[in-house]
């Protein structure tokens, strides 16, 4: 099944592509819904680089949800920018998650689609992921309001 969601984010196309490219975001975006903790290595770099990331994952930044990994590239975008996250875990057999960036007049197209198999439990999965990734544009919309003010580094719900 598929998720595929768009949103017009206020900032420049840089600094969104700097953006998109740090842990730091993530764990923002996610935050409460889902906490990640980096397992391999033992803490996240400040840039994501290409290679695969096992993270502990928290529902509601409380309950464990196992492990997954995060597999980052950054395939040819053709105009714009993309990020890959071809990740996997016990659950979830599939989860191909793609960004794209996108310049416009008004600041920058910001969509996701996302990709995934989770057996019969896709459905599940589908109805999480749809509702998780309206939540994270919305957070990343009041981030890029706030120009990327993020708030002190306790309030993410990771160390």
């Amino acid at each position: 099944m598929k998720v595929d969601l768009s949103s017009y984010i206020p900032c420049s196309y840089e600094e969104a592509i700097k953006q998109v490219k740090t842990p730091r975001l993530l764990q923002h975006v996610a935050f409460p819904l889902i906490s990640f903790t980096p397992l391999t290595p033992e803490n996240f770099p400040s840039v994501w680089a290409q290679g695969t990331y096992t993270v502990r994952l928290k529902l509601l930044c409380l309950i464990p949800f196992g492990k997954q990994d995060i597999v980052i590239s950054y395939p040819d975008a053709g105009s714009g920018f993309s990020r890959r996250d071809n990740g996997r875990s016990a659950l979830i057999k599939k989860w191909d998650h793609t960004i794209i960036i996108l310049q416009t007049p008004n600041g920058v197209l910001y969509r996701d689609t996302v990709s995934m198999s989770a057996g019969l439990l896709t459905p599940i999965v589908w109805l999480h992921a749809y509702f998780f990734y309206r939540h994270r544009q919305a957070r990343w919309r009041r981030l890029a309001a706030r120009r990327f003010a993020y708030p002190p580094h306790g309030k993410f719900g990771f160390r």
